[in-house]
């Protein structure tokens, strides 16, 4: 009998081990998976600053490539700060909009098939995406990227140093920006940093020669 009774007390015992070791593997995952969630959110608040940056840095120096006076510089950097923020924030609500409607007809469907019950549907929609949230994070990650060419052009009068700051500041931001997204991947920072400011300065150069070059023409 004490045989029997060791026997069943070593299996118990092992049940409980399992059940432990599950309930370890299930929290790990669950932090996992928000780590991953709060990085994604990181990331594309990183990266639209840096589109915000990039534009209104790009637009206001176009901008000036044909125009000295700072007034109309900052004017066009605020104009772009505006337009581009309601521009994301539409375009986000829209995108995370339209991926919550499918997500949730997906539950809809699932709920029909019995693949969970009745109460389960009210949890999940509370995991789904929200468009508003989204939209004004993607709306505030622009405007504060925007903000940074036009605080360094705001107080400077003469023309070469206004547009010398602009670019300078505009490009150790870029460099910022290319680090912290290469920390959040996991990339090489340097290699990032130095591709993120390389595209910034040809799309600077391309608004500034283009802009100047139609200037030039007359129109």
């Amino acid at each position: 009998m004490s045989a029997l009774e060791d026997k069943y007390n070593r299996s118990q015992s092992s049940k409980d081990i399992d059940i432990e070791a599950a309930a370890t593997n299930e929290e790990q995952e669950v932090e996992v998976f928000d780590y991953g969630k709060r990085a994604q959110w990181l990331r594309a608040a990183v990266l639209g600053a840096n589109d915000g940056l990039l534009s209104t840095a790009s637009l206001m120096m176009g901008v000036g490539a044909v125009r000295k006076d700072s007034k109309t510089m900052i004017l066009t950097g605020i104009a772009g700060l505006v337009a581009g923020a309601c521009s994301m924030a539409i375009g986000e609500f829209v995108s995370v909009y339209s991926q919550y409607d499918i997500e949730l007809s997906q539950m809809k469907r699932d709920k029909m098939n019995k693949r969970f019950a009745d109460g389960e549907l009210e949890t999940k929609k509370k995991s789904l995406p929200n468009p508003w949230q989204a939209a004004g994070a993607s709306a505030l990650a622009f405007a504060v990227g925007a903000v940074i060419p036009l605080l360094a052009a705001a107080f400077i009068k003469d023309y070469v140093v206004r547009l010398v700051v602009v670019l300078a500041v505009a490009s150790l931001a870029l460099i910022g920006f290319g680090a912290f997204g290469a920390l959040l991947g996991g990339a090489a920072i340097l290699k990032s940093s130095l591709r993120v400011l390389m595209g910034g300065w040809l799309a600077v150069g391309i608004t500034v020669g283009l802009t100047k070059l139609i200037g030039g023409s007359g129109l």
